[in-house]
């Protein structure tokens, strides 16, 4: 039996979510209705995973999670509104450790629930998989890099210059703290640009990208709609979206376009599957990172069969290893790599 604790200040949320664990019949489930009460049960439960809410009384999430990764370190799944100031909690508490969110209903929970309840459970069953363990500090990156880049001295504008190769990165599960230790790597003289497909609902990518930003050389943008692909940025795709290569007027363009029927969006395959309509698989070089599912192995798999490079995560590293094994069993990574190797990998290709 799995144990699952859920921390929510709301009774029906509490309730909700105990009949839809129940009804799968290997959750063990408890409750709590706040930080302070969820401290507790971690240490007497001692659950494999954890649902937490972010706003209660007595103790909000956060510091709960903070709490929690110091004395117990557990798997947690974040309960989270759609909204920027939801993103913005979101991917602090992902910085502190959590493994991955679901986004809490708008409206009626039990309509909206039963519409995502595949998914949801799927994220829990995945995270009490996972060896939890605190992110490095994104925070102490902020300061390293505030210091290195005093606020008067701006970032230099991207180079401008047509691209001569792509960087493809592909990412769900843990994507954001796995960021965190590839992106800043890739300094202000890197000649290719990034395009990164990081599954995310709408609200949180254009967050993600303002928090990466600050962290890193080179710019990062959301890509909200069509814009040329320069050299000197780091392009994320916008969530429920789907981030694809286009060639207009003559120029390489990274554009935004209404999501296929695909599960994942930003689609990984799509990405590089349009990147290989545009360019040579010798100007491409595909990167799979952690994340649940198989999304990005099919394109990356052709693009490695065509000439390309690429490079998948490690198991050792991975949060989730579902994405990166698909390329590996397919045949289609180039090499296997730790999250602390691949952005050296990728930069020795391409300046070798």
């Amino acid at each position: 039996m799995l144990r699952l604790l859920v921390v929510d200040d709301s009774a029906l949320m509490r309730r909700h979510l105990r009949q839809i664990f129940e009804a799968e019949g290997d959750f063990r489930v408890e409750l709590a209705r706040n930080g302070v009460e969820a401290l507790q049960k971690v240490r007497d439960f001692e659950p494999d995973v954890v649902t937490l809410d972010v706003n209660m009384p007595e103790m909000d999430g956060l510091s709960c999670l903070e709490q929690m990764m110091a004395v117990r370190p557990t798997s947690v799944v974040m309960v989270s509104s759609l909204t920027e100031a939801g993103a913005e909690v979101t991917m602090k508490a992902l910085e502190l450790g959590a493994v991955d969110f679901v986004c809490k209903p708008d409206g009626t929970v039990s309509l909206h629930f039963n519409r995502v309840r595949p998914a949801l459970v799927e994220k829990v069953r995945t995270a009490a998989r996972v060896k939890p363990r605190r992110a490095k500090g994104l925070q102490q990156r902020l300061a390293r890099q505030r210091t290195a880049r005093p606020a008067s001295a701006a970032r230099g504008p991207s180079l401008g210059l047509a691209p001569s190769g792509l960087v493809l990165v592909g990412v769900s599960t843990g994507g954001p703290r796995t960021l965190e230790e590839i992106l800043p790597k890739f300094t202000e003289t890197f000649p290719w640009p990034v395009l990164v497909a990081q599954h995310m609902p709408q609200s949180f990518t254009g967050v993600f990208a303002r928090r990466m930003d600050a962290i890193c050389p080179l710019e990062v943008v959301e890509v909200e709609r069509s814009m040329p692909i320069q050299r000197g940025r780091i392009y994320i795709g916008r969530g429920d979206a789907d981030l694809v290569v286009e060639r207009r007027f003559g120029r390489i363009v990274a554009s935004s376009v209404p999501a296929d029927a695909s599960l994942w969006h930003p689609s990984v395959d799509r990405l590089v599957a349009t990147a290989m309509d545009i360019l040579p698989a010798s100007a491409l070089v595909g990167v799979q990172l952690t994340g649940m599912g198989s999304d990005g192995a099919t394109a990356m798999t052709e693009l490695h069969r065509r000439g390309g490079r690429t490079v998948a995560e490690s198991e050792a590293t991975a949060v989730v290893f579902g994405m990166p094994h698909e390329l590996i069993q397919r045949g289609g990574a180039s090499l296997v790599r730790p999250c602390e190797a691949i952005a050296g990998t990728v930069i020795e290709w391409i300046t070798s």
